[in-house]
């Protein structure tokens, strides 16, 4: 689905992004992981098209991606929820939801979306009508995850899904995550929750100043010992 190969990002003469090659494939959940300052976000908004790359190539389906704008990506099939969720505070979860569907497929097909999206957050039927800015901070995060699916696109990018929220609704929000791919999504999770991230993909890759510097089967990486002291603390 998605394939980036030998991708370098610069903002003005700085470089933040070195050859970076990667993919995730239909069906699969692939993460990211890094610490703050790696150049996740560069990547994510490189291939959202907020930045275009200096040099490479990024595919979606065959279909070249490095001079699309940003919701003609959105229009191939690529969907992200941003970090800090990024919703509309005055509106309510159902209107919220309904900006989701703006591409015409969606729009056409929003009642049958909005149904499953009850089945799947059963919380945001209960609170449909509520102001999206006075729930909890989980709820919020299940909201933005929510409106992002109202697209009805195949492939998911979640950024930093996990911060802020308790230990408890992490573990709620990993377990919707593979519900969603269970649906037959696929999804490109960037994350600093390594171990919980490791444990619910199934591959990743290690981003560290700007490059790639392991990637393998999660479960894999989760044993590995450079991940242990740089990301577990244990030595």
């Amino acid at each position: 689905m998605l394939k980036i190969d030998s991708l370098n990002v610069k903002y003005g003469d700085i470089q933040a992004l070195w050859d970076i090659s990667l993919e995730v494939n239909l069906g699969e959940i692939v993460a990211l992981i890094g610490s703050n300052g790696a150049g996740k976000s560069t990547l994510l908004r490189t291939i959202a098209g907020l930045l275009k790359p200096h040099s490479g190539k990024m595919h979606y389906n065959g279909v070249l991606l490095n001079n699309k704008s940003p919701d003609r990506i959105v229009g191939l099939g690529i969907s992200m929820v941003p970090e800090g969720r990024r919703l509309f505070p005055q509106m309510t979860v159902l209107e919220n939801l309904e900006v989701g569907a703006f591409l015409k497929e969606a729009r056409m097909k929003r009642r049958s979306t909005l149904d499953w999206v009850w089945e799947v957050f059963p919380v945001l039927r209960e609170r449909s009508e509520q102001i999206a800015g006075s729930l909890s901070g989980g709820e919020q995060q299940m909201l933005a995850i929510a409106r992002a699916l109202m697209a009805r696109n195949k492939f998911l990018i979640l950024d930093e899904m996990s911060l802020g929220l308790s230990p408890l609704l992490v573990k709620t929000i990993f377990k919707i995550l593979l519900q969603i791919n269970q649906a037959g999504i696929s999804i490109f999770n960037v994350e600093q929750n390594v171990p919980m991230t490791l444990r619910a993909a199934h591959r990743a890759y290690i981003l560290e100043s700007g490059r790639i510097v392991g990637h393998g089967e999660a479960k894999a990486l989760l044993k590995s010992p450079h991940v242990k002291e740089a990301y577990l603390g244990i030595s």
